[in-house]
């Protein structure tokens, strides 16, 4: 496939920077994409093209975390203005909206979207029961510096978060008791858990790691040419992908770590990335203010990728430039 060439679909539409996104699970649909940028202003995709569907209006300040339910029907996001908000994602409207007393920087469903946890620069955690009251049921305190990200886990028997403090810690959601601290040199920017939830990714200064998420214990690790805000790990766990503070989306083999690939495609350092849920395509998040959904496997038609196969040599595939609008 070397003759062929990564052409990045270009998701425009926000203003400001993109710091963080979501994909839904496969629904009868397709699966979607939900942006967290700051210029309020959180957008619906359709994930496999990019096509914009609607923006969630009603936040006052920068969106700095959101989530897609695993059937795409609510999304959640977190903002600068001290409110973590429920949208219904069919039509677009405020369905609940939580105040907290600082910036909401994360918010992750539970997998049967009843409970919906928040990370703040609080230094605290919640969760709030989304058909009770706007009163968080549990509170997690422990952290010493703004939380980063937060995201349910182990069956939703457990939560993880990262934050500026340089640790990860892991909590019960029945005590709000913390059970375990992982402590690192440099500030963990990014956190995934994997879809079949056995492996949590971690990007931190320009190192990622992948740990087992039962044991908690360090499966590997891979130094990356410049400082990482994030990782993604794909399906397959044969690959990752991630991206920093030098422009490049890189891609690298999981079990040797060594560098498949990268790509230049933003003009500003990469703030997210994460894998589609088929693990066909992974979007990234930049200072630029796009979206950017880059192919996997390059040349293979999909979406609005299309493989175009032109008379003459080997040499003259190519694939085919497209725009999302």
């Amino acid at each position: 496939m070397s003759s062929f060439k990564q052409t990045p679909l270009t998701c425009s539409g926000h203003t400001r920077p993109v710091v963080h996104l979501d994909f839904s699970d496969n629904t009868d649909y397709g699966y979607f994409l939900i942006s967290a940028c700051k210029d309020g202003k959180p957008m619906l995709r359709q994930g496999d093209t990019g096509d914009w569907i609607g923006t969630f209006e009603g936040h006052k300040g920068a969106v700095w975390g959101v989530a897609l339910n695993k059937e795409a029907t609510v999304a959640a996001s977190g903002a600068a203005d001290f409110e973590a908000k429920i949208w219904d994602a069919k039509t677009g409207g405020e369905v609940q909206s939580f105040q907290h007393k600082h910036i909401v920087k994360s918010v992750n469903f539970s997998r049967d979207s009843v409970f919906l946890a928040t990370g703040s620069n609080e230094k605290l955690l919640r969760i709030f029961d989304l058909n009770k009251s706007a009163e968080a049921v549990t509170t997690f305190n422990g952290h010493t510096s703004g939380i980063k990200h937060v995201m349910f886990f182990q069956n939703d028997r457990r939560l993880i978060s990262c934050a500026d403090d340089k640790t990860v810690r892991i909590w019960d959601p029945l005590s709000g008791k913390e059970i375990h601290k992982m402590e690192f040199s440099a500030i963990p920017t990014s956190l995934e858990v994997s879809r079949d939830e056995s492996i949590v990714t971690i990007a931190h200064g320009n190192c990622v790691s992948f740990w087992n998420a039962e044991s908690l214990s360090k499966v590997n690790e891979v130094t990356v040419p410049t400082l990482v805000n994030t990782a993604s790990l794909h399906r397959d766990k044969t690959m990752f992908v991630c991206g920093g503070e030098d422009l490049k989306m890189y891609k690298f083999d999981y079990n040797t770590g060594k560098e498949i690939e990268s790509f230049k495609g933003h003009f500003g350092p990469v703030h997210c990335v994460r894998f589609s849920p088929d693990g066909e395509l992974y979007a990234s998040g930049s200072e630029d203010g796009t979206l950017r959904l880059w192919q996997t496997t390059i040349g293979k038609t999909y979406g609005l990728w299309k493989c175009v196969d032109k008379v003459g040599s080997p040499q003259d595939l190519h694939q085919q430039e497209i725009t999302a609008i």
